[in-house]
């Protein structure tokens, strides 16, 4: 998997899915922290996601955006939606995403829409499984679509031509 730069790519405002607070109880009283979950991506198929923790929101989500940036991976879409119906998983949580015809929009939650909208996906169907847990769900999402594969990959790798895949 080859390293994509950040820098060359045209990325759009970043998405924040959630802001966590913490306190930690002290004799002074409660100190608290915050953690941002973020997600970062040039709506045309690449898409990075990161969880930035420090004690205020605006550093916090700053700290989310870095790690995005430096996580980006490469995703395959086809005609605004994924190649193929597939389940992710983490955790607890599993997604399941199944391709859409044009103008369906994007049938999701929050934190897969987040992702949806990031990565470039304009018609999808989405359905959540087992624990709402945002974290888990954006993960799980992550790893559908990390483990999507499209027919030229397919082809290629069984040295057959495009149409010989789909027989």
């Amino acid at each position: 998997m080859a390293i994509i730069n950040p820098a060359e790519l045209d990325l759009q405002e970043e998405a924040v899915v959630k802001i966590n607070r913490t306190a930690k109880v002290t004799s002074r009283g409660k100190r608290f922290r915050f953690s941002a979950l973020v997600v970062v991506g040039d709506g045309k198929g690449h898409i990075g996601v990161g969880l930035g923790k420090a004690n205020e929101v605006i550093s916090a989500i700053q700290k989310g955006k870095e790690i995005a940036k430096r996580t980006i991976v490469k995703v395959s879409i086809i005609n605004g939606t994924i190649p193929h119906a597939i389940i992710g998983k983490h955790g607890a949580s599993r997604i399941f995403l199944k391709p859409a015809s044009p103008g369906t929009g994007i049938i999701a939650g929050a934190s897969v829409r987040a992702v949806m909208e990031q990565v470039g996906v304009h018609n999808i169907l989405t359905k959540r499984q087992g624990s709402k847990n945002t974290m888990n769900l954006v993960s799980a999402t992550m790893d559908a679509l990390l483990r999507m594969k499209d027919a030229v990959a397919i082809a290629n790798k069984r040295g057959v031509t495009i149409g010989e895949v789909f027989n």
